[in-house]
């Protein structure tokens, strides 16, 4: 799961001190926002999942992603699966470090509220065979977000070039998310998201996700949710809880 930064996170940081730096969650939803971290300072999520149903009896994994902004508009993340374990519908198992993926993105501000971003990037085919692509994929993402009275919501739509498809498949998926989020008191925020893969002769996907963050404080933030699939092709349900930690400057 990896397309909501700020609809987790955000809202929630801002009633908090703002005379230092606040992480910028994008996990653990499928969408991210507009917004990139805190320009000069490394950012680190991780945390652990568990999958049931879909094209897998279950999955386990422990994604990762490293965020680090240039400035408040330009910034790169480099992510992926530390570990992932997959159980095959006939007991069969793969285990092994995943895919990764590096992401230049830029954000466009309109204002206070209102924000563009467009990310663009390269999954590289790192995991073995069958827990992985295969090959290079090629992505690119448009991003809408904005706050509204107490809520903020992010909308994100990609395309994905595959590099490896069968015969008879499209080789580009299109992924969409849409999230909304909101603070309950100074350390504490909700978010629900929608979010769905379409590709041309493959079964589509789709999901409802809601989740729950912690502000230990503005530079460490906990979250935890489920997910649950809307049709048959998508798993059955996830659970997941992870950190984001905005670890330290370096410029």
């Amino acid at each position: 799961m990896t397309v909501l930064a700020l609809g987790l996170g955000n809202s929630a940081h801002a009633v908090l001190a703002a005379d230092e730096p606040s992480a910028t969650p994008y996990r653990p939803t499928v969408s991210t926002p507009a917004n990139l971290s805190e320009p000069g300072w490394v950012e680190l999520e991780t945390g652990g999942q568990r999958s049931h149903g879909g094209d897998s009896l279950r999955r386990d994994s422990i994604p990762y992603t490293v965020k680090y902004a240039f400035t408040p508009d330009w910034g790169i993340r480099l992510g992926g699966d530390a570990w992932l374990r997959d159980v095959a519908p006939d007991g069969s198992k793969l285990s092994g470090f995943g895919d990764t993926a590096f992401i230049l993105k830029r954000r466009f501000a309109l204002n206070d509220a209102t924000a563009f971003g467009l990310e663009g990037g390269v999954n590289l085919p790192t995991a073995k065979d069958g827990l992985g692509s295969g090959k290079v994929d090629y992505l690119i993402t448009g991003i809408y977000s904005t706050n509204f009275s107490d809520y903020h919501t992010d909308i994100n739509l990609s395309a994905t070039r595959l590099g490896q498809i069968a015969e008879d498949e499209n080789r580009w998926q299109t992924t969409w998310a849409v999230s909304l989020s909101r603070a309950l008191g100074e350390r504490w925020g909700v978010a629900g998201e929608f979010s769905g893969s379409y590709r041309r002769n493959v079964p589509s996907t789709a999901q409802f996700l809601a989740a729950v963050s912690y502000n230990v404080s503005k530079r460490v933030v906990f979250d935890a949710g489920a997910a649950a699939g809307l049709n048959h092709t998508s798993p059955d349900w996830s659970l997941f809880a992870g950190v984001t930690w905005l670890i330290g400057k370096i410029q």
